[in-house]
């Protein structure tokens, strides 16, 4: 397993500045692979894996991926375009599968799993922590690792150190989150209780904190490190606190249950970039190198050691 404390975030090869990206909201996006991208290691039309779609999605000759903002992982750059690890992802299954890819933000983490439950999209890539409990619901194409840790405001002028210092104080967490069931149920735990506000958007939770309405946030460790450094978009003012490192487990795209068909194409060609080396450059083209997996796995949140 991939030691977190190894993480750097070197340059990235976009733009570095989000914008709110509010006018891209819902509306889909053509992923197409640049000329790097598409030049990468296993980046290549193999029939044999387009020929294991599902007949509706081989039809249509189009597939329609939900994601939400989590920069490095997936945001806006300075003209509203998806970019970072998922776009690229996504753009390189569309060359191996001879699709097109119609990637949509919606906005919110909370919309990652209604969209699959109601069809409205065929897949998620997105920065979603598998766990047990969402297994129930979807099947979890396993293809990063991560963890979570604690963003203060600069300087962390409470002297924040660890999970139990957050009790007495106002934690802000997205709805529906791995993050907001983790830090409800170790609330339950504090002798002096935490406010917990559940906000919509993980922008609103970075804004609560910035702007003192909130203590403290519990996010996604790649997400909040990357942040600090960047010093981008709602973030601009958080420090994380990069030697908590809890919940390490994996970054999860999502299917319906009803199609293995999918999940396991989908798989097969995330194999191949891994086997060939793509993957792994887009990993480090994002300074996430020590986060990429070696094997792409499903619903295997359970088989992680417990930390």
């Amino acid at each position: 397993m991939h030691m977190l404390s190894k993480l750097t975030l070197g340059p990235v090869l976009a733009a570095l500045l989000v914008a709110s990206g509010s006018h891209a909201q819902g509306r889909g996006e053509t992923m197409i692979a640049s000329a790097k991208v598409a030049a990468l290691p296993g980046v290549t039309a193999t029939p044999a894996l387009s020929a294991r779609l599902p007949a509706d999605i081989r039809k249509a000759g189009v597939l329609r991926i939900a994601t939400d903002l989590t920069p490095p992982i997936s945001f806006h750059d300075d003209k509203g375009n998806l970019v970072g690890i998922d776009a690229d992802i996504a753009a390189a299954l569309g060359v191996i599968l001879g699709l097109k890819v119609e990637m949509t933000d919606l906005g919110a983490g909370a919309g990652i799993v209604p969209a699959i439950l109601s069809k409205r999209f065929d897949m998620t890539v997105s920065g979603i922590n598998d766990d047990p409990e969402l297994q129930k619901q979807v099947d979890v194409i396993d293809y990063m690792y991560d963890a979570t840790t604690i963003m203060v405001q600069q300087g962390n002028p409470l002297g924040i150190t660890s999970m139990e210092d957050l009790c007495g104080k106002r934690v802000a967490v997205p709805v529906g989150t791995f993050q907001n069931r983790l830090v409800t149920q170790f609330a339950e735990s504090c002798a002096a209780p935490m406010q917990i506000m559940s906000l919509p958007k993980m922008p609103d939770v970075l804004q609560a904190v910035r702007t003192k309405r909130a203590d403290a946030t519990v996010n996604g460790y790649a997400t909040s490190v990357y942040t600090t450094e960047k010093q981008i978009g709602k973030g601009v003012g958080l420090q994380a606190l990069p030697d908590i490192r809890l919940a390490v487990g994996y970054l999860g795209m999502l299917t319906s249950k009803d199609n293995p068909e999918l999940r396991d194409t989908v798989v097969a060609a995330l194999q191949q970039m891994v086997d060939a080396g793509g993957y792994a450059r887009i990993m480090q083209k994002w300074g996430l190198g020590p986060l990429a997996v070696d094997t792409v796995k499903v619903n295997d949140a359970a088989a992680l050691p417990q930390e």
